[in-house]
């Protein structure tokens, strides 16, 4: 199974539709949610949301995720 990349951050940036904590536009969200969505295809989003974020976006997403995958929630979650 692979964990959603959400880390709670939901806001969405008006000029490209993309989520400021996640990189994930409403399309890739509703695929998250649908079981039949392959691991495959995750595997690939997470790929492509990687490479829409850079510099303190990305090193943020990574540190959120990475607790995420091992602790159950993301650390702004935790935090809250």
């Amino acid at each position: 199974m692979i964990i959603s990349p959400c880390i709670n951050i939901c806001k969405m940036d008006p000029v490209t539709g993309y989520c400021y904590g996640c990189a994930r536009n409403n399309d890739e969200k509703k695929i998250w949610k649908d079981p039949k969505t392959s691991d495959e295809w995750k595997v690939k989003n997470l790929e492509d949301i990687k490479k829409r974020m850079e510099g303190w976006q990305l090193e943020s997403f990574k540190e959120s995720y990475e607790h995420k995958k091992k602790n159950g929630m993301s650390l702004f979650k935790k935090n809250n």
